[in-house]
């Protein structure tokens, strides 16, 4: 299992927005906020002990920046995964959409909040402790793995 203390945490700027919510998936700690500028996510780079990813060639001047010149995502991934030494971890998986912790959900508390498919398919449901967004497994699931599988991040 990865120490989250000596996990990589990312701060991404605002051209890897997909990048961002990948990295969250796999089990990485990663702010992403179109509003914070250059001197701000440098700024929490810094003081936060995160690694810096940019497609921007000044900022990535910053210690300890990844310069992405990739425009595609799988690159991106694949590039950050080889740098950093990333896998996918399931128990320290994020927030998607807002980077929070994902709990995990009672079934029987997800039955409310779940299309009907997804509870019967699934046993496992978590929730954001930030958003209250419920994930869970679908269908999209394999495909996400098999992605992973192809850029050797799992």
């Amino acid at each position: 299992m990865t120490d989250p203390v000596t996990t990589p945490r990312f701060v991404a700027d605002h051209m890897l927005g997909s990048l961002a919510r990948w990295l969250r998936m796999i089990g990485y700690d990663t702010i992403y906020d179109k509003g914070l500028d250059d001197k701000r996510m440098a700024e929490l780079a810094r003081t936060e002990n995160r690694f810096l990813l940019t497609r921007d060639k000044e900022l990535a001047k910053e210690p300890g920046a990844l310069l992405l010149e990739q425009d595609d995502l799988d690159s991106q991934l694949k590039a950050t995964g080889a740098k950093f030494g990333l896998k996918y971890n399931e128990d320290l998986i994020r927030c998607s959409t807002c980077n929070g912790d994902l709990l995990q959900l009672p079934k029987e508390e997800a039955k409310a909040v779940v299309p009907e498919g997804a509870y019967a398919g699934n046993d496992k449901f978590w929730k954001c402790s930030k958003c209250g967004k419920v994930f869970w497994k679908g269908s999209h699931w394999l495909g996400i793995m098999d992605r992973l599988k192809k850029l050797s991040l799992t």
